[in-house]
């Protein structure tokens, strides 16, 4: 069977590349990265990516006159390589309603927050002081609304009295790390399908434990 071409677009460190890029490197991993595409010259990520023998490419959207002819150009490299599917990892650049709607159901995101709660930016910040006693990341499909999209994984943490917004963040990294190869490896596998804007997953094992914060002691 045919692995899935993929493409991951970051804007800088790309640690979420990292991971899907070191997932794709065992034999049985269905999906290949294809490329890495920045819209920043300076984008660390770009250095992992050509030291994997990856295939970049830096399409700097200030070299557009507007979203759409950015996207145009952007799409036109996809097709030339016959790209499936679109992994976001750290993009900062809004994709249009008409881009999205382009590549309906074969863009994945990850957000480092338990969607629908806490979109956009300085989630972290946002969830401590919320007094939310849990946070986590979500991996989604991408729709026109920013952070919106039926979700494929989540992972959760507690948050902790000590934590800070840097402390929050590394630990949820960690499961980012986890969660976005689990995704792809299943849509992949056409395990995952969307059904209005819940998605269900064939032969997936469900986790049925519950998590409490703080822990209960003799109670």
């Amino acid at each position: 069977m045919a692995k899935l071409k993929v493409a991951v677009f970051i804007s800088s460190r790309g640690t979420n590349m990292q991971s899907l890029v070191k997932a794709c490197r065992a034999p049985d991993f269905p999906a290949e990265i294809c490329c890495v595409l920045s819209n920043n010259l300076e984008a660390a990520g770009l250095k992992f990516a050509a030291e994997n023998s990856i295939p970049t490419r830096t399409i700097d959207h200030r070299d557009f006159e507007s979203r759409e002819a950015f996207e145009a150009e952007i799409t036109s490299y996809l097709e030339d390589l016959s790209i499936d599917l679109i992994c976001l990892a750290g993009f900062m650049r809004l994709l249009t309603a008409e881009f999205v709607n382009r590549w309906r159901d074969r863009i994945l995101n990850i957000h480092p927050s338990l969607l629908p709660a806490f979109k956009g930016l300085h989630v972290h910040e946002r969830a401590i002081e919320s007094g939310a006693r849990f946070a986590g990341c979500t991996v989604h499909f991408v729709r026109p609304e920013m952070d919106n999209g039926p979700i494929i994984a989540q992972a959760v943490v507690p948050i902790l009295e000590a934590d800070t917004a840097d402390s929050l963040a590394a630990r949820i990294l960690e499961q980012e790390h986890r969660i976005y190869p689990l995704s792809l490896r299943l849509v992949a596998e056409n395990r995952v399908k969307i059904h209005g804007s819940r998605v269900l997953i064939e032969r997936a094992e469900e986790e049925t434990g519950a998590l409490i914060n703080p822990k209960l002691e003799n109670f």
